[in-house]
């Protein structure tokens, strides 16, 4: 690393490094749930089309606003963050969807699937931040957790409603 971006720090070398590459996997995966949400915000169609496309666009907001959090936490303690798509798409751990239609109430099941696995990430990564004692990212990181579970929640929430009308016929 150019010593110009070598940000001064006490955590161990080897700590910045587990909590960078913590830091930038999470950063990855932000970015691919975003354009996620995005993708299906702007695909939707059906019954429940302005409901779920503001829910959408309004989380897919909360993902965009921890990507700086993310980024700037691996700069303040040393580390060096993503600098490409082509690094995005060899650290994120979420799947892409590329179908040319997705049905609402895959779409709705699909983001609280990513949200559960975010939330899973996010926990693991706390780890890595308690493990280096760095309780700055660990904070950050908390309000992740419980910003990703409420995604979760909202999602399973409506996914139960979609459910029950399909059952129903409606």
């Amino acid at each position: 690393m150019d010593k110009r971006l070598n940000t001064p720090t006490d955590l161990s070398k080897k700590d910045v490094t587990a909590v960078t590459e913590a830091l930038n996997r999470l950063l990855a995966d932000s970015y691919a749930l975003y354009l996620k949400y995005k993708n299906f915000h702007w695909h939707l169609s059906g019954r429940h089309f302005r409901d779920l496309h503001l829910l959408f666009d309004e989380h897919a907001a909360q993902v965009l606003g921890s990507t700086d959090i993310l980024a700037e936490r691996a700069r303040r303690i040393g580390g060096t963050t993503l600098r490409s798509i082509g690094q995005i798409s060899e650290l994120q751990t979420l799947e892409d969807n590329n179908a040319e239609y997705v049905a609402p109430q895959a779409m709705v099941d699909e983001l609280m699937r990513d949200n559960q696995h975010v939330v899973k990430a996010l926990r693991s990564a706390h780890q890595t931040a308690d493990d280096a004692k760095d309780v700055a990212t660990a904070s950050e990181l908390e309000v992740m957790i419980d910003a990703a579970e409420n995604r979760a929640w909202f999602l399973f929430e409506i996914a139960q409603d979609l459910g029950e009308e399909r059952a129903a016929g409606k």
